[in-house]
């Protein structure tokens, strides 16, 4: 495990000023118990993949990979994304495992895709008893990477009238996870047209928050 962790940090330190270097990163989707979709957003990192590839010079390989919670996997992965409507359920390993991996310096992207919040709230407090989700500013790095987001989190898919959310776990200085809420990025990496009423403008918009989000881990 710790030797993963070896080669993330020195994939981050190979980084220069001009771009990312020519190693190969895998980006993962987590794969968790409970019956909630984990599936869900099925186009969204492939497309993510290739948006930050092209514009952010970034080496991802082309397919993201299913990585269980509780799997020693999970450390070959520098971001995770996790999604879903219902359900989810950690054991004592799984939250164990997902806290070393945060921990050791990996990074957590949870993406509510609508009705996860009830879910997934009491699970990463499993995983991080001693914290809580904090909103973060609209001056927070993470929105002023690349792509500038002056009010935050842009606005997705609708829902219930209310304003998307960015909520972080930060330990001890450092955010280890990523909450995007009543925002719906996911839905808005998907191809055009998966959605009605869907418009490449908006896309665009989820497509940079995502480059963000990719290159803050990178670069922090």
């Amino acid at each position: 495990m710790r030797r993963s962790f070896f080669i993330i940090a020195a994939l981050i330190l190979m980084i220069s000023v001009s771009g990312f270097s020519d190693a190969s990163y895998k980006m993962g989707r987590l794969k968790y118990n409970g019956g909630g979709d984990w599936y869900g957003d099925r186009t969204a990192l492939v497309n993510l993949i290739k948006f930050c590839n092209e514009n952010l010079k970034t080496n991802f390989q082309a397919e993201e990979e299913t990585v269980e919670v509780g799997s020693e996997e999970l450390y070959n992965y520098p971001f995770v994304f996790m999604t879903g409507h219902g359900n989810v359920i950690f054991s004592d390993q799984e939250a164990k495992n997902l806290r070393k991996y945060l921990t050791g310096g990996g990074f957590l992207h949870i993406d509510d895709n609508y009705g996860f919040d009830q879910f997934i709230r009491p699970q990463m407090k499993k995983v991080f008893p001693e914290l809580e989700f904090m909103e973060l500013p609209t001056n927070y790095a993470i929105y002023h990477q690349k792509y500038n987001f002056l009010t935050g989190l842009p606005k997705i898919h609708e829902h219930d009238g209310k304003r998307p959310q960015g909520f972080g776990l930060i330990y001890k200085g450092r955010l280890v996870c990523f909450y995007s809420y009543q925002c719906d990025l996911g839905n808005g990496w998907e191809d055009l047209g998966t959605y009605a009423g869907d418009s490449q403008e908006t896309r665009l918009k989820a497509l940079r928050m995502g480059a963000n989000l990719i290159q803050y881990i990178f670069t922090k």
